[in-house]
């Protein structure tokens, strides 16, 4: 097991996503967001903190979430993708948008606290730059504030972000008093693409209130 993981984390941290039509690459992302931009939202903003990414409706937040991995492995940063047995995550959809899924560790676990434990785990390595935690809705998305303490320790401790997708609406709680940084990532139309809309809800850094617009190129022939 030492030897898979020491040839996975040789592997991720040589490894940079290339060649990706839909997602910008980083320089790209930088000029068009700007220096202030690029410290309101991105792996650099997100590090040693507890995040919540979170939407309802027409949301964006996996396509939110899967640009920071890209981002992540454009910086040799391993990342591991921890989601629910049930969970949304397609492999061949997040390969089509520049992840190199031979430096992503994925584990699906039956619930919350599981995926929250798994987490644990994956962070006192030491090794990853990038975790996220797909929850899902509902109550079942619900994390323990001792969980949560121990994450944001991990975070601080090894430098490395900690994203949770929920699903909720902005008027929704957080996950707890310990979210450093809550954000709603929603997909609006822009023909002939798309666009994702990040927008702060809380930051204890910087305070609310930032909003990021990605564009996205639909598919081939939408006009």
């Amino acid at each position: 097991m030492s030897d898979e993981l020491d040839r996975f984390l040789a592997h991720a941290r040589g490894s940079a996503a290339t060649g990706n039509a839909k997602l910008l690459s980083l320089d790209e992302l930088r000029a068009r967001r700007g220096e202030e931009s690029a410290e309101r939202w991105g792996l650099s903003a997100l590090r040693g903190r507890l995040v919540e990414l979170s939407a309802r409706g027409a949301t964006a937040t996996l396509t939110a979430a899967i640009e920071i991995v890209a981002e992540a492995q454009e910086q040799s940063e391993p990342v591991a993708w921890l989601t629910l047995t049930n969970g949304t995550f397609y492999p061949p959809d997040v390969a089509d948008s520049g992840v190199d899924l031979a430096a992503l560790v994925v584990v699906r676990a039956p619930d919350a606290t599981a995926v929250a434990r798994a987490a644990e785990r994956v962070l006192r390595s030491g090794a990853f730059g990038l975790v996220i935690l797909d929850l899902g809705g509902g109550s079942n998305a619900d994390l323990s504030m001792q969980i949560q303490g121990r994450l944001v320790t991990l975070a601080q401790t090894h430098d490395a972000a900690v994203v949770c997708l929920t699903e909720k609406t902005d008027d929704t709680a957080s996950l707890g008093s310990l979210v450093s940084l809550r954000a709603e990532a929603l997909r609006q139309r822009e023909r002939p693409d798309f666009a994702v809309r990040v927008r702060v809800l809380k930051d204890k850094r910087r305070g609310p209130g930032f909003t990021q617009l990605l564009k996205r190129r639909g598919p081939a022939g939408l006009t």
